[in-house]
């Protein structure tokens, strides 16, 4: 398996009733993420509502996610931005932290020339810090295209893309195209299965931080080659995977993480609580995976 194959958990970011980081919370999160089996964690993603923290409080979430680890488990540091100068300036405080990686974000409404995108993740590999692709168009409003892709991984600190396009047909043509030790990772719980078929490696997932041990377990078995068993669990949690999105990814995954008992119900604005249909169908999804 590459370096980065398996299962990560894009991590929500617990809040207090003041509206602080919920430093607690996090540490509980973190470490039943270990005792679920995953291959590492992903602080300050999109999950983790990164567009609504400061730098600071990434950075004091990168050293907790970090001493809580150990050397268990693996983080991958969310850091991207849409300036430059400010994702460089997040990933050598995510390096200085001790992260294993970071996860940079296509540059969103800038919407940069492939030779501005390539220069920008080349200036970010600059720091040192091993640098995970995040290809997410619903997000951004732009595609990172296969052939700018393979130009942005001839760097030797690029050395893999989380693909969050939706389209199997460009994930399959990073697949064949990709350097031998560039990992491919699924941005979409959904399409998690049907990736490694194709030669993936694993997926970022929103589903694990309620679910870890059954989405490192399906993810296991697809990446040994056993389908059969891996097709049965993905089967059974494809309505969580769809539930999971009735709304605005984070707002689903927590308030399903509050009823668990495992944060408070609080989002940092923009985001804010479901609607009373959203929170309908989730605790109706609750009831029926016996989840609390």
């Amino acid at each position: 398996m590459r370096d980065y194959a398996g299962t990560w958990t894009a991590l929500i970011t617990p809040f207090t009733d003041d509206g602080s980081v919920d430093e607690a919370a996090l540490r509980k999160l973190v470490q039943e993420q270990i005792e679920g089996g995953v291959t590492g964690v992903v602080p300050m993603g999109t999950t983790g509502e990164s567009p609504s923290t400061s730098a600071d409080e990434d950075e004091r979430i990168f050293q907790i996610v970090v001493e809580e680890v150990g050397d268990d488990i693996m983080v991958m540091a969310g850091t991207g931005s849409n300036s430059t100068r400010e994702a460089i300036d997040h990933t050598k405080r995510a390096k200085n932290a001790g992260v294993d990686c970071c996860l940079v974000v296509a540059p969103y409404y800038n919407k940069p020339t492939p030779a501005g995108m390539i220069a920008h993740f080349e200036a970010v590999a600059n720091v040192g810090l091993p640098v995970i692709v995040y290809n997410i168009f619903g997000r951004t409003g732009i595609n990172i295209e296969t052939e700018t892709l393979m130009k942005i991984a001839e760097h030797e600190n690029i050395v893999g893309v989380k693909e969050a396009s939706g389209n199997l047909e460009q994930m399959r043509e990073v697949i064949e195209s990709r350097p031998d030790d560039f990992s491919v990772l699924s941005g979409d719980d959904g399409l998690t299965l049907e990736l490694i078929k194709m030669g993936g490696d694993g997926v970022v997932s929103v589903a694990s931080n309620i679910i870890p041990g059954r989405i490192a377990e399906m993810v296991e078995y697809a990446l040994t080659g056993n389908f059969e068993e891996a097709e049965k669990i993905n089967s059974h949690l494809e309505r969580i995977f769809e539930d999971l999105f009735v709304e605005t990814n984070p707002i689903p995954i927590k308030y399903v993480a509050h009823k668990m008992g495992k944060c408070g119900l609080n989002y940092r604005l923009p985001m804010c609580e479901p609607s009373s249909e959203a929170c309908e169908k989730l605790d109706q999804l609750i009831y029926d995976y016996n989840l609390v």
